[in-house]
């Protein structure tokens, strides 16, 4: 009897354990490109989703070279803090987790690397003014090290590893990262990680993309926000020096506002924003007073340098500072020959005199057609015009118009001047 009534126990506990099983879920993030505001935005919602939904676990797929600080600090804060398990995965073949890569990848309950992946290669840098990407200050340095090695102690993974990660740019393959004991599994795909943990069979949910998010992470590309951040400028003169439309105007607000909105969500340096605002007041200088290019010259270069210097992330890839130094010096370009052919010409056409209309006809001169005194007839480009005078002017001396006042024109004689 009691063998029996061993035998259904247990069979009713394996078949619980299937049913448990069969319901489990793994809700799965993931981080490809660029670490932002909006990447880290995403993680924490992505997460609170997967609690609320009943997930056994997050897997959070990581393909990155690298990004912002705080972005990436509220990364490893919403991992720390999540209520289940989490596993980060660095996947597919040829994926990356480079600088903040390295400390999402580390802060994971699980971390996993797809053959042929790398991780590691997080020594802050920063750019000078030429554009060169150099090694961050020893303050960085110190706090960034301080940063992996607690996030490397807590998670029980090699400590000096990671130190190196960050003072030797220390960078290793999946094979390396599995025998220093970095990751906990090498696995081909998500199947055979999941089957490796013992969760094989459970449902997979993927975070579906929301706008806010996608807009937020688009803004918060220092790529992004210096671009919205000319054309915002831009567009707010130009509708200054052509008043009547306000579609400059308009665009140029919207323009800066979003791109305020993006340099508040990463550090930027003030000495590089000053030399933004003083390459645009040159800009604006050429275009009103004409100096053959000089002052145009200064402004492209205060501008390069300006915004070579406007982002101070230490987490972004030397890539990444490459590609924005050709987009700097591609905006440079555009904006000078903006101000030298474009708004130079507007301003030139604004001060020239009218040709047409009541004021084209001021200044001209004629001849009078009869006698004026004070009123008579002038005749100017073919045309038979009503004037007046102050003074006597016979028929067919020559006069010059100074005033319209509706279909009568003003005119002066010119002395010395008859037919």
């Amino acid at each position: 009897m009691k063998k029996w009534f061993l035998l259904i126990f247990l069979t009713m506990l394996l078949t619980s354990s299937i049913a448990g099983a069969a319901t489990d879920k793994l809700y799965v993030i993931e981080i490809e490109g660029m670490v932002t505001a909006g990447t880290a935005i995403r993680v924490e919602n992505g997460i609170e989703e997967a609690a609320r939904m009943g997930s056994s676990a997050v897997l959070i797929r990581i393909d990155t070279p690298g990004g912002m600080v705080d972005a990436t600090m509220d990364i490893v804060r919403s991992i720390d803090n999540s209520p289940i398990q989490v596993i980060t995965y660095v996947s597919p073949e040829g994926a990356i987790a480079a600088s903040a890569g390295t400390y999402i990848l580390l802060s994971g309950d699980v971390a996993a690397m797809s053959p042929g992946t790398t991780c590691g290669a997080c020594m802050p840098v920063t750019s000078d003014p030429m554009g060169e990407t150099k090694p961050a200050d020893e303050k960085t340095i110190n706090f960034l090290t301080a940063y992996i090695r607690s996030i490397a102690e807590e998670g029980g993974r090699p400590v000096n590893i990671a130190e190196r990660f960050v003072t030797e740019n220390l960078a290793i393959t999946s094979n390396e990262a599995m025998e220093k004991g970095v990751v906990d599994i090498i696995a081909e795909d998500v199947p055979d990680l999941l089957g490796q943990i013992g969760m094989a069979g459970v449902e997979i949910y993927y975070q579906e993309g929301a706008l806010r998010d996608d807009v937020i992470d688009l803004l918060s590309n220092p790529q992004i926000a210096f671009i919205l951040l000319l054309v915002g400028i831009y567009g707010i003169m130009f509708g200054f020096m052509s008043p009547g439309t306000y579609v400059p105007e308009t665009i140029g607000a919207i323009c800066l506002i979003l791109a305020l909105y993006g340099l508040g969500t990463f550090e930027i340096g003030v000495f590089g924003i000053i030399l933004i605002i003083a390459a645009v007041t040159l800009f604006i200088a050429e275009a009103l007073t004409p100096t053959y290019g000089i002052l145009t010259l200064g402004g492209a270069i205060c501008l390069i340098l300006g915004a070579l210097m406007l982002p101070q992330e230490p987490l972004l890839s030397e890539g990444w500072f490459r590609t924005f130094r050709l987009v700097v010096i591609g905006m440079a370009s555009a904006s000078a020959a903006f101000f030298i052919f474009g708004v130079s010409a507007v301003v030139k056409t604004r001060k020239m005199k009218p040709t047409t209309g009541s004021e084209g006809l001021i200044g001209l001169k004629c001849e009078a057609y009869s006698k004026i005194d004070p009123t008579g007839i002038v005749k100017i480009k073919g045309e038979i015009w009503r004037a007046e005078s102050t003074e006597e002017i016979r028929k067919g001396e020559k006069v010059e118009v100074v005033d319209r006042r509706g279909l009568t024109l003003i005119v002066r004689k010119i002395n010395g001047e008859s037919d």
